[in-house]
């Protein structure tokens, strides 16, 4: 029986939508005084600034959710759903990758013995909710929007990197790539460090926290860099002509949107808890921020060189339409 893929994006999008309730719900509650599941009131009050950012992130994921089912969906500019979307996907997706290995790492090693936490002051009922949230608004949200691209997209599917024009700005996107992988190479460099227990380079504060969900995420990021780096240049280097375009364009969306929204997310983060002066001495110091800058820094690039070559290839594409009936 053949699956209508109206129905499945539907029941995704509206799936995404669902499981953003309970988090929006929890950071509703800390916005308006009602610290429901921590035992510190008073650092509920100094993260107010983060609990309203990410309620805005969690917003628009749903803004999101809803433009891949409802009729104007089609009608918003691809810039508007792009840019949210590419970030959306490499938060999400770096959590759909990690919290998998972290939960398989406790499994293996058993549970953490003197460290810190990131939830620290929280229920473990609270990590579920914002962690179970996520997995469920993560696989619904990437499943909507690949059968909306899958239409509006479609020529994506069959292209091969050998499609892509050689425009006179190929040579620029290949500088701008050479560069991209250079930082990522990088950034790849120190995660691999703190993700095996090294601690130079690091904030005070943030090395005395330094547990083993830190350590995955380290991990995880120097992947993501890695296959940032990678599928970029074989896309502007047309490594593998005749292979489908759309493999390497996915990792290099996937792990540059992660570097991007985790390296924009913890300088953001940083910055909005570090509220006093003895804080931002312990917090700044270190490579920390210039690595995070990094990620920011090479994911634009990826974002840059990509939107470019794409532009492009619609561009020739749309050329080709008008020219054909002659």
């Amino acid at each position: 029986m053949r699956i209508n893929e109206g129905v499945v994006r539907a029941g995704a999008a509206w799936t995404a939508v669902a499981a953003t309730g309970p988090y929006l719900t929890l950071k509703l509650l800390w916005l308006t005084g009602h610290p429901v599941g921590s035992d510190n009131p008073g650092e509920m009050d100094s993260l107010w600034l983060v609990n309203l950012l990410t309620f805005g992130m969690d917003a628009i994921a749903v803004a999101l959710a809803l433009t891949f089912v409802r009729p104007w969906g089609r009608r918003v500019p691809a810039g508007l759903v792009a840019f949210p979307m590419w970030v959306a996907t490499g938060l999400l997706g770096t959590i759909l990758v990690a919290l998998p290995l972290f939960l398989l790492s406790s499994l293996v090693l058993g549970p953490e013995q003197g460290k810190g936490s990131d939830d620290k002051g929280l229920g473990d009922w609270v990590f579920l909710v914002v962690y179970g949230g996520f997995t469920v608004q993560g696989l619904a949200l990437l499943t909507a929007f690949a059968l909306y691209a899958r239409r509006r997209w479609a020529g994506l599917r069959t292209d091969r990197i050998g499609d892509l024009p050689a425009s006179a700005t190929l040579t620029v996107q290949r500088a701008l790539a050479c560069v991209a992988a250079l930082l990522a190479a990088g950034v790849a460099a120190a995660r691999v460090y703190w993700a095996a227990g090294g601690t130079a380079g690091v904030p005070v504060v943030m090395a005395e926290e330094h547990n083993r969900g830190v350590a995955v995420m380290d991990g995880v990021t120097a992947v993501m860099a890695v296959a940032a780096a990678a599928a970029l240049l074989m896309l502007v280097f047309r490594v593998r002509p005749r292979r489908r375009l759309l493999g390497p364009l996915l990792v290099a969306w996937t792990a540059a949107g992660s570097l991007f929204g985790w390296g924009s997310w913890q300088l953001v983060a940083l910055g909005a808890t570090t509220t006093r002066v003895t804080d931002l001495a312990r917090a700044v110091p270190g490579m920390m921020p210039l690595v995070q800058a990094a990620q920011v820094v090479a994911g634009v690039l990826v974002l840059a060189v990509g939107a470019i070559a794409l532009t492009e290839r619609g561009a020739r594409g749309s050329a080709a339409d008008v020219e054909s009936p002659r």
